[in-house]
């Protein structure tokens, strides 16, 4: 879902982080553990796993990126604040390029995902985003 906004390289890597992401907070896709502590061990193997596969392929900065996707998704999750669809979107689309992080302190600082949006969308294109984020919201919890 969110690797057809990036390069194919890195394909296998993202969905196997956001398979990880659904297990904690959404609907899995492949997985349907019946113990929540099962589901929770689970994403947090494929996580790990997912940063493997895109340190294999990627660099340094991209590894980092999905790094702060992660710990960024868990506080907005845990604080109840919109925007986690714009923060895997964006850094799906520019994953390793260095263009994250003025749009990750608006949403830390002022609680707002559009420039994370913007740059998703200038990367992408919006109907890949818009098909991304809709797909998203079908998934979570």
């Amino acid at each position: 879902m969110f690797s057809m906004l990036g390069e194919p390289r890195y394909a296998l890597g993202i969905e196997t982080i956001y398979e990880g992401y659904l297990l904690h907070y959404g609907r899995p896709r492949l997985f349907a553990p019946e113990d929540p502590d099962a589901a929770l061990l689970l994403g947090d193997y494929l996580y790990a796993h997912g940063l493997v596969r895109i340190e294999e392929v990627g660099s340094v900065e991209a590894v980092s990126d999905l790094a702060e996707l992660i710990a960024l998704c868990a506080y907005l999750r845990a604080e109840e604040i919109a925007g986690d669809g714009p923060v895997w979107a964006a850094t799906a689309a520019a994953l390793g390029r260095g263009a994250l992080e003025h749009g990750r302190s608006s949403l830390r600082l002022d609680n707002d995902p559009n420039p994370l949006e913007r740059v998703a969308r200038e990367q992408a294109g919006d109907a890949a985003v818009e098909n991304a984020l809709a797909t998203h919201r079908g998934r979570l919890r």
